[in-house]
């Protein structure tokens, strides 16, 4: 198997906007985006609104969202297929002159009667090819009153072969293919047609898509073929699974791609975790998307179903969160805490991102943390007061007060000193004063390290909460 690049690379992505874009949708977009990119080609992004009772306005902003917050910039479209309708019906008006389609009169009731015919026979269920010229034969005479479908004029004998960048060669009995319809009785083009046309007229050379296309394959290279067309090269990805191995789902977390933003993923590390949901570079788990880019060979894809892993993505989220400067987190978290109610214009919030990624896993979990500096400071409730703040601790409280009031640089070192001191003075062991500590001014029992915290909260906040708790 080898990857032709004869002519010009020229890749795409063709969702349809009945939906959001989900999790194979964007796996399919990114593979197709990096196949163009490794070898210098161009990346087009078509919209298959044909559908016109399921496609809406939104749908396609939903796509068109996922695709920018995954940058996976098209060099060229959208294009619709909606605006090509007088393209395609030129197209099929050229096939029916020239023999390669014809009209069928056929009733759908009558076609179901074939294929149940076919069943009964034990045949596959299939278009008798009642309206197929043939020469010498002899067809029904044209009913009145119907409106006719045309079918595509498959080959009948031989068979139609494609060497998958995926699975391999593949090939199809031309004779188990019925004549596809390739324009309904308003004259609207079906699918197969447009994608057909679409591929042609846009000189795609590579197509790689999920494996419920396979069977559409051995048609579209007909029609391309009836049309004196180069085939593009096709490669047909497996399905991702859910972690039960079963087909993936909303309950599995088969989502729109922007639910995974909502929730604080990063979108480089949703790229590079789609990217290895079916493709591997050796052992590498993590890269840039320069590096996947560089690597990216449709050789190793892989032949079998992918399985989603929830943990899996977190984990490879919390490594791109380390990956970021505090600047730029802070930058990125800042309008999740504005959401939270929390004070965005906090001057140490680069600070609280270096201080809380190691232990957030999105962009969330730093938000909410980081409410514990931003949010407005709620005192501990009489319970937890009770449960902390008995005569012992409030005599450690108030010795550390003293202490810090005299403290000439408010840093994290020299109050993690302070601590100490007092702890060595009163003979206690570091949580009899850290969780008063975090009780009284924070209002939680749990914290990070509570030198960092103190240090970052200031030293007007810390003292004025310490007095306010010593008080009462």
């Amino acid at each position: 198997m080898t990857v032709s690049t004869s002519r010009p690379v020229r890749t795409r992505f063709a969702p349809s906007p009945t939906g959001y874009l989900h999790l194979g949708g964007a796996r399919t977009a990114l593979f197709s985006w990096a196949f163009a990119r490794h070898y210098g080609g161009t990346f087009v992004l078509r919209i298959e609104d044909t559908d016109l009772e399921r496609s809406t306005p939104e749908a396609v902003q939903a796509i068109l969202d996922g695709m920018r917050w995954l940058d996976l910039q098209a060099d060229e479209g959208p294009f619709y297929q909606m605006q090509r309708m007088d393209r395609y019906r030129e197209v099929i008006a050229d096939m029916l002159a020239q023999g390669t389609a014809y009209h069928c009169y056929s009733t759908p009731a009558e076609v179901e009667a074939m294929r149940e015919k076919a069943r009964a026979l034990g045949a596959k269920p299939r278009y008798d090819g009642t309206w197929r010229p043939e020469p010498g034969k002899t067809l029904p005479p044209v009913p009145t009153g119907i409106k006719p479908v045309v079918r595509f004029r498959s080959p009948q004998d031989g068979v139609t072969a494609w060497d998958d960048l995926v699975k391999g060669p593949i090939s199809f009995d031309n004779g188990e293919l019925d004549d596809l319809v390739i324009a309904r009785p308003d004259g609207t083009p079906t699918y197969n047609f447009c994608v057909v046309v679409d591929d042609w007229d846009m000189r795609i050379t590579h197509v790689i898509r999920g494996d419920d296309h396979v069977n559409n394959t051995p048609r579209q290279i007909n029609i391309l073929r009836a049309l004196g067309a180069e085939p593009p090269c096709y490669g047909h990805v497996p399905m991702i699974l859910g972690p039960d191995g079963e087909k993936l789902s909303k309950r599995h977390g088969a989502v729109s791609v922007m639910e995974y933003d909502k929730l604080g993923y990063l979108p480089e590390a949703m790229v590079n975790y789609l990217a290895r949901l079916g493709w591997s570079h050796g052992n590498d788990e993590l890269f840039s998307r320069e590096q996947f880019v560089e690597w990216f060979d449709p050789h190793h894809l892989s032949r079998s179903a992918a399985q989603w892993d929830p943990k899996k993505l977190n984990w490879v989220n919390a490594h791109a969160l380390r990956q970021l400067s505090p600047d730029d987190l802070a930058a990125r978290v800042a309008p999740r805490i504005a959401s939270r109610g929390g004070d965005t214009g906090f001057a140490a919030l680069p600070a609280v991102m270096a201080l809380l990624r190691d232990r957030s896993e999105t962009l969330e979990d730093l938000a909410e943390g980081a409410m514990l500096f931003c949010g407005p400071y709620v005192p501990a409730d009489a319970a937890l007061r009770a449960e902390v703040l008995d005569e012992p601790a409030l005599g450690l409280l108030r010795a550390f007060l003293d202490g810090a009031q005299g403290l000439a640089d408010w840093t994290e070192a020299e109050l993690d000193a302070q601590i100490k001191s007092i702890l060595k003075e009163h003979n206690v062991k570091m949580p009899k004063l850290a969780i008063p500590l975090r009780v009284a001014v924070t209002g939680h029992k749990h914290t990070p390290a509570i030198g960092a915290v103190l240090n970052l909260l200031g030293r007007e906040t810390v003292l004025t909460r310490l007095a306010s708790t010593l008080a009462g």
